[in-house]
């Protein structure tokens, strides 16, 4: 259209001149003057230029000489430049220039964002990895490209150290355990013992406790091997660090049990990796987010967190699975089928296919 107008005008400003060269060029020279005092009436600060506007100028700049265009408020590159974009659009009109992959639907993309607005500490694998869940595929770059289109920047690294191929081998029966500590809001140090399963990720909370001494950690550790005996097969070892905390009767517990305590290097906590990490995911996702009152509050939130880990969490060293996975797999929904599911308060989201 805009090519189509380009033509008529020029055809319309060849009487107003004549032959190139002629005195009377200089009416359409007046003419073209009046039309950019039109331009600059219409808004104050540089002028914006419409397609007509452009169409105008390009087409009176074939019938004035090179001399004359002076009179034009843009540089004579840029007249040129609009009349090789109405040439480019002749040639371009009614076919398709898209290349490469066809886009992920609106209402897919909605969603993504949605996820990234609301959990600002996933990253790309994160979010795939819940989309998963819920049935719909998309690539990490893709999730990736669309999150830097909209300005969200990329969610904190979550590094973690390299596992020996030891551990990658036999993980299926290795299990491990540690303490960490949560400060109050009085500032009394509360301590978690907590078991993670190498093979699958699946985290027991043992227990919460302001003094930590032989007979309470052997209480739990007995706790821990009464569940564990309902498997075919028991794990057959247990990792720990050399604290105090862990005497003679805990390990003996497990001893009976038929699996080997192994204790790891002084200052080693690369050897406990697998606890270590699952303490600064607790501490990155949950804890470091939340005031803690007491010993029963600290329970009540790090039972919620661990029972989002197991069930309603997408692990990296998983595949994007969970470590406790329904025993039937996602069909794939609709994305206005999609509800979201608050744990500690809004803290932490899940997604879920609602119920029909």
């Amino acid at each position: 259209m805009p090519f189509l107008f380009y033509l008529i005008l020029r055809l319309l400003t060849r009487p107003l001149v004549g032959l190139r060269g002629g005195t009377s060029s200089k009416d359409l020279e007046i003419l073209v003057l009046r039309h950019q005092l039109r331009v600059l009436r219409r808004k104050t600060g540089p002028p914006k230029f419409t397609p007509l506007d452009r169409a105008v100028l390009a087409a009176a700049s074939r019938s004035l000489q090179r001399s004359a265009w002076a009179s034009f408020m843009v540089s004579p590159s840029t007249v040129l430049r609009w009349r090789r974009e109405l040439v480019r659009r002749k040639w371009t009109y009614g076919r398709s220039t898209r290349m490469g992959r066809p886009p992920i639907d609106d209402k897919v993309q909605g969603l993504i964002l949605r996820m990234a607005r609301e959990n600002p500490r996933w990253g790309c694998v994160r979010i795939q990895g819940e989309l998963r869940k819920l049935g719909i595929r998309v690539g990490a770059t893709t999730i990736r490209t669309l999150l830097r289109r909209r300005g969200l920047g990329p969610a904190p690294r979550r590094l973690g150290p390299t596992w020996s191929e030891f551990l990658r081998a036999q993980a299926a029966g290795i299990i491990a355990t540690d303490f960490f500590t949560v400060e109050t809001v009085r500032c009394k140090t509360l301590y978690v013992l907590f078991f993670i399963e190498l093979s699958t990720r699946r985290v027991h909370l043992a227990g919460v406790t302001a003094h930590p001494d032989s007979g309470w950690v052997t209480q739990q550790g007995r706790n821990l091997a009464f569940e564990l005996q309902d498997r075919t097969a028991p794990p057959k070892f247990l990792i720990r660090d050399r604290d105090s905390k862990f005497s003679g009767p805990f390990d003996e517990v497990f001893h009976t049990e038929g699996t080997q305590v192994i204790e790891t290097p002084v200052r080693s906590p690369r050897a406990n990796a697998y606890a270590e990490r699952w303490v600064r995911t607790v501490r990155a996702e949950c804890l470091d987010w939340i005031l803690v009152v007491g010993r029963r509050h600290l329970e009540r939130v790090v039972r919620t967190y661990v029972g989002h880990y197991n069930r309603g969490r997408p692990h990296r060293g998983l595949g994007l699975g969970l470590p406790e996975p329904p025993p039937t797999g996602p069909a794939p929904v609709k994305t206005r089928e999609v509800k979201r599911q608050d744990l500690l308060g809004g803290l932490v989201h899940e997604y879920q296919a609602a119920a029909a």
